[in-house]
């Protein structure tokens, strides 16, 4: 992936190829964000002048590496990284949904209201992951996300129970990408790729895909 010096709305429609009414809907994300921040810490402080580039453009980045997907879950949604900007981004595409899955009720209500606001496709899960159960009768996911949640081992053990053979995972990871890979092949066994973050020359993203137990007898 190429690295892009993304700012602000302009640099970011030129950088993810979206059209007007979708900046504009992240402009509304944003104009919720600033507000709920005053009472929520929804964010870091010290993040909200780049917001642009260190959330929306850091999470928007994972919608490219899963072109065909129409149905995604997002892991500790929190204020809403990867999971609202990817939904937001991809809302047009015929049939797609996103699972968010965040246990604090806060920040669940701050989820919908960006969600009413943007008519984004999505709904959001008030659980914690260990007690959310993927709908009846739905087709276990297409990706699963998360950011900034836990270390890769402990994400994989929440997200084994929704991954289907034609899954993939994307974590957004930091420095410690590569420790983490290693760690996970003691318990699981998959196919990896790790690709250079576009919007931190320190991080990564991690794409996973053919999850499964290396010693099945043990898995919960």
């Amino acid at each position: 992936m190429t690295q892009h010096l993304v700012n602000d709305a302009e640099s970011f429609a030129v950088a993810a190829h979206v059209s007007r009414e979708t900046i504009t809907r992240l402009q509304t994300y944003e104009a919720l964000l600033r507000k709920w921040q005053a009472s929520i810490n929804l964010v870091a402080p010290s993040t909200l002048p780049d917001v642009w580039s260190r959330h929306f453009w850091d999470s928007a980045q994972l919608a490219a590496l899963a072109p065909n997907a129409t149905s995604w879950l997002d892991l500790g949604s929190g204020a809403g990284f990867p999971g609202l900007v990817i939904v937001i981004l991809l809302a047009n595409r015929p049939g797609f949904t996103i699972h968010l899955v965040e246990s604090d009720q806060r920040k669940s209500i701050f989820l919908r209201e960006v969600i009413r606001a943007t008519g984004a496709p999505a709904i959001v899960h008030t659980v914690r992951i260990e007690q959310f159960a993927w709908p009846d009768g739905e087709p276990l996911p297409d990706v699963i996300s998360a950011r900034a949640l836990a270390s890769l081992p402990k994400l994989l053990g929440w997200a084994s129970s929704f991954w289907g053979k034609a899954t993939i995972g994307l974590f957004l990871k930091g420095q410690g990408a590569s420790a983490e890979l290693t760690e996970s092949a003691k318990d699981w066994i998959f196919e990896s790729e790790a690709i250079a973050s576009q919007s931190d020359p320190s991080g990564t993203v991690l794409k996973l895909w053919g999850l499964r137990h290396a010693n099945p007898g043990l898995e919960r």
